[in-house]
């Protein structure tokens, strides 16, 4: 049996009376050895550690990459300077322009704990998280293409930055988590939205079926 290792999605669209099913192909979604592999690519050099935290923002919160561009400092820290449990997003900066609460597991707050201190001075509360070259903060286009950039580093063919959002999903599926609190985690507003992301290969299902 060939691996189940491409996933698709499809969008219908009608043409003169006749409907047309294009499949489109989804982000790739790294095994753990690959997330290692990519992690260490992305943590090396005088950006590293801005670098690394965007990766984790996608992977361990499931963010996309504009909210992720348009985080503030204020957004991630409480006024007594601790990291937030969980951070609100405004509808302005979300998909679909619904604002939506996203949960920092502790894993997720060491690690911006650990990209504030390599910092060479304390951010201000309205900095940017994540800033240019030139100081500046990220557009979602200038942040999906550096993303798109490590995956071709690491060596992972088709990774873009959609694929921690269908990392992030895809693990929390495969973890027994209730199908309604991925889908309130991933700030989608319909199941089958959120279960499209979920990546399943042959794999996976042989140790799903060893649990019976």
């Amino acid at each position: 049996m060939l691996a189940l290792t491409r996933a698709w999605k499809y969008h219908t669209f009608q043409r003169n009376s006749f409907k047309y099913e294009v499949s489109v192909k989804q982000a790739r979604v790294p095994t753990e050895a690959e997330f290692k592999r990519l992690t260490a690519v992305v943590s090396q050099g005088r950006y590293g550690p801005r670098n690394r935290m965007a990766l984790m923002l996608s992977y361990l919160a499931g963010l996309r990459v504009g909210e992720i561009a348009s985080l503030r400092w204020c957004d991630l820290l409480n006024g007594e300077g601790k990291v937030r449990e969980q951070l609100r997003l405004s509808a302005a900066v979300t998909k679909g322009g619904h604002a939506r609460v996203v949960f920092l597991n502790a894993r997720l707050r060491r690690e911006i704990e650990q990209f504030r201190s390599s910092l060479p001075s304390s951010p201000l509360r309205e900095q940017p998280v994540l800033v240019t070259q030139k100081r500046a903060a990220f557009s979602a286009n200038t942040l999906c293409q550096l993303m798109r950039g490590w995956y071709d580093q690491a060596g992972l063919d088709g990774g873009s930055s959609h694929s921690g959002r269908r990392w992030f999903i895809t693990r929390l599926a495969h973890a027994g988590i209730s199908p309604k609190a991925i889908m309130m985690l991933a700030g989608h507003r319909h199941l089958s939205t959120t279960q499209r992301y979920i990546y399943v290969n042959d794999e996976i299902m042989r140790l799903a079926v060893e649990v019976l």
